[in-house]
């Protein structure tokens, strides 16, 4: 799905990916050494909180400063490209699977837009839409669509060209997501769950194949358990990063002290994809069940999380690796396990094509 893009990227062209949160900005750019990717350069950079609140840029000349310089500070190498492609934030975005009755193609626009005005709280004139023909048979029409407010996308390229770049591509984080964490050839009958861990949310990705067919958003978020390591340890938060990495709730079914100070979080996230699993199998009646729960973002660096899920939800959790798709060779990512999973974002908007330019 990627309407906005205007099918304008050509393989040989350059760009990179930004993944623009509320807490941070995350940049990605990959190139090609002979048949092997490689990551060119990257960064992340936090910013403050008057300039983007959820999802909603406040203050864009502020923002316009901070990705100028989260450009200007990524390294190895020098992003050597004026092109971006950026994340649309995910609970600002609808995205709907829907049927509607078999019929010729040419008036399938129409009753889609039907459709549309329907199930999102925004008219039809305030949004960008587009759709993907998925399942079909002589009764009905499977259709995956998605819309997303214009004021968001234009305010959104406008920042991004006070920046000095060039916009090349905007994408709604799910997608990026699932093409850097689900195998490009996934079969499309095995459904996934994605489960991405942010600084300021948590979104949720169902997938049929590699393809997002929906997902939802809770308040749970990587600083929440941070700051409630912090207050429960007296400490500050890099010291909080650090447990919760080296020790976090490995041996939870044991006295744990990490795991007294997160439990309420912890539950509540497991209550809340226990009922998205079950409204969405409610929802899609006819489809395969969730077979995968897939754990990425920067707060599944919680050690023992993916333990105390699967015990929780009586279903395997597995971590996901935003490198699948890739092909380093023998040589390691410059972005270590920790820190990879909190770019899987801004991973997926870099691999938005498999090349990515000349060495330069």
């Amino acid at each position: 799905m990627s309407f906005w893009n205007k099918e304008i990227i050509k393989s040989e062209e350059v760009f990179f990916g930004l993944d623009m949160g509320d807490n941070s900005l995350k940049i990605v750019q990959l190139e090609k050494k002979g048949k092997f990717d490689a990551i060119r350069s990257f960064n992340s950079i936090k910013i403050k909180a008057d300039c983007i609140k959820e999802g909603q840029i406040m203050n864009e000349e502020k923002l316009a400063q901070v990705i100028k310089e989260v450009v200007k500070k990524s390294g190895p190498k020098k992003i050597n490209t004026k092109k971006v492609i950026c994340s649309l934030p995910e609970s600002k975005i609808f995205l709907r699977l829907i049927d509607i009755p078999a019929m010729e193609k040419e008036n399938i626009a129409e009753a889609i837009k039907w459709e549309l005005e329907a199930n999102i709280p925004l008219s039809i004139e305030k949004v960008y839409y587009d759709y993907q023909l998925l399942d079909a048979n002589k009764n009905k029409q499977q259709i995956l669509t998605v819309a997303v407010s214009k004021e968001i996308v234009d305010k959104t390229m406008e920042v991004l060209e006070m920046s000095g770049l060039s916009v090349f591509g905007l994408e709604m984080e799910s997608i990026a997501v699932a093409r850097s964490i689900i195998p490009e050839k996934a079969d499309s009958q095995l459904t996934s769950f994605v489960v991405d861990i942010g600084e300021d949310k948590t979104s949720f990705v169902i997938t049929e194949g590699n393809v997002p067919v929906f997902t939802s958003s809770i308040p749970f978020s990587s600083f929440g358990i941070t700051e409630a390591i912090t207050k429960a340890f007296n400490i500050g938060d890099e010291e909080a990063e650090k447990i919760k990495i080296n020790q976090g709730i490995e041996h939870f079914f044991e006295k744990n002290s990490v795991f007294s100070s997160v439990r309420p979080f912890l539950e509540n996230l497991s209550v809340e994809i226990g009922k998205t699993v079950d409204f969405y199998q409610d929802m899609i009646k006819d489809s395969g069940k969730i077979e995968k729960i897939i754990i990425t973002g920067g707060g599944s660096n919680l050690r023992g999380l993916n333990s105390y899920l699967t015990t929780s939800l009586s279903k395997e959790v597995f971590s996901g690796d935003p490198w699948i798709n890739l092909n380093f060779g023998k040589t390691l990512s410059i972005i270590n396990k920790e820190k990879s999973a909190s770019f899987a974002t801004a991973i997926g908007l870099a691999m938005r094509k498999n090349k990515y330019g000349d060495n330069c």
